[in-house]
C-alpha cells in the first residue's frame, strides 16, 4: 500500500482547492447555524422573562397593571343628545369614553361648567357593590371625600331621578344639585349634576327639564336600549325655557333626605 502522501500528491491542485473551500464553507455554516441557534435561545429567554414579568402583579393578587382603565373614544359616534330649547342653550363637545372590558360613558357638558350629564352603559368593569357617589361628588368639583345626602325626588320620562346634594348644606338653595337613575335592563347609570337655576325648585325643573329633552341618536345594535327610550317618550313632558313644575316638590320630599 502506497503511502497517504503519496496519494494525496496525485490529487490536481484545483482539486485540492476545490476541498479545501468546501471545508471552509462548511466551517462556515456550522458556525453561523451555532451562532443563530444562540441568539434564538437568547431570544427566547427573553421573551419568557417579559412573559414571567406581565404575570407578577396577577400572581402577587394585585390588579394588573395592564387594564388602562377609561380613555377617550375619539372614533366612536354620539349615541345620545338632549335638544335644544333655544339658541343660548349650547353644549361643551360630546366625549365618549371607553372601557377594556366593555364600558361606555356618553357625557354631555354644559358651557360655563353649569351641568353634565353621563350616560353610562356598564361593562364588565361595573362593581354593583360599589356606591357611585364619591365618583358623583367628585364630578361635582367636590372631591370624593364630601358626602352627598339625598335632596328628594323629580319624576321624568324615566321615571323617578334621586338627587343629591352636599351633606349638612346650610344654604341648599346655594349648592349644586346631583341626581341618579339605574336601569336594570339594558343596564345603564344615568346620572349628572347641574347648578342651573337660582333656587332649588328651579334646579329641581332644570334637572327634570334635561332628562325630558334627551333623545337616543343610535342604539348601536342594543334593542333594549331603543325600547327603553321609546317607552320613555311615550311619558315624555314638554318644558319651557325655565324647565317644567317640580312635580314632585314638597314636604314630601324632605322626608326622603338622609345621609348616604
Amino acid at each position: 500500500m502506497q503511502p497517504f502522501e503519496a496519494d494525496s500528491a496525485e490529487i490536481p491542485a484545483t482539486t485540492r482547492l476545490h476541498l479545501a473551500l468546501a471545508d471552509i464553507a462548511d466551517e462556515i455554516v456550522g458556525t453561523l447555524a451555532r451562532l443563530l441557534a444562540y441568539v434564538g435561545t437568547l431570544a427566547l429567554f427573553a421573551i419568557l422573562g417579559l412573559a414571567a414579568l406581565g404575570q407578577l402583579p396577577a400572581l402577587r393578587g394585585d390588579e394588573a397593571p395592564t387594564k388602562l382603565g377609561w380613555s377617550v373614544a375619539d372614533r366612536s359616534h354620539p349615541a345620545f343628545a338632549v335638544s335644544q330649547i333655544d339658541s343660548s342653550d349650547k353644549t361643551e363637545p360630546y366625549t365618549i369614553l371607553r372601557h377594556p372590558e366593555g364600558g361606555r360613558r356618553d357625557v354631555i357638558r354644559w358651557a360655563g361648567d353649569m351641568a353634565e350629564l353621563a350616560i353610562y352603559r356598564t361593562g364588565g368593569e361595573f362593581d354593583p357593590t360599589r356606591s357611585v357617589i364619591p365618583d358623583m361628588a367628585d364630578r361635582m368639583g367636590l372631591g370624593q371625600l364630601v358626602s352627598l345626602e339625598e335632596a328628594g325626588t323629580i319624576d321624568t320620562k324615566f321615571g323617578p331621578i334621586t338627587l343629591f346634594r352636599p351633606t349638612g348644606t346650610a344654604r341648599p338653595a346655594s349648592s349644586c344639585l346631583g341626581y341618579l337613575k339605574r336601569v336594570e335592563q339594558p343596564a345603564l347609570l344615568i346620572s349628572g349634576w347641574s347648578c342651573q337655576g337660582d333656587t332649588l325648585p328651579a334646579r329641581r325643573a332644570a334637572i327634570a327639564c334635561t332628562l325630558n329633552r334627551l333623545t337616543l341618536l343610535t342604539s348601536g345594535n342594543e334593542p333594549k336600549l331603543a325600547g327603553l327610550f321609546a317607552q320613555a317618550e311615550l311619558k315624555r313632558r314638554t318644558c319651557g325655557p325655565l324647565g317644567p313644575a317640580d312635580w314632585v316638590n314638597g314636604a314630601a320630599n324632605a322626608q326622603l333626605r338622609g345621609s348616604l
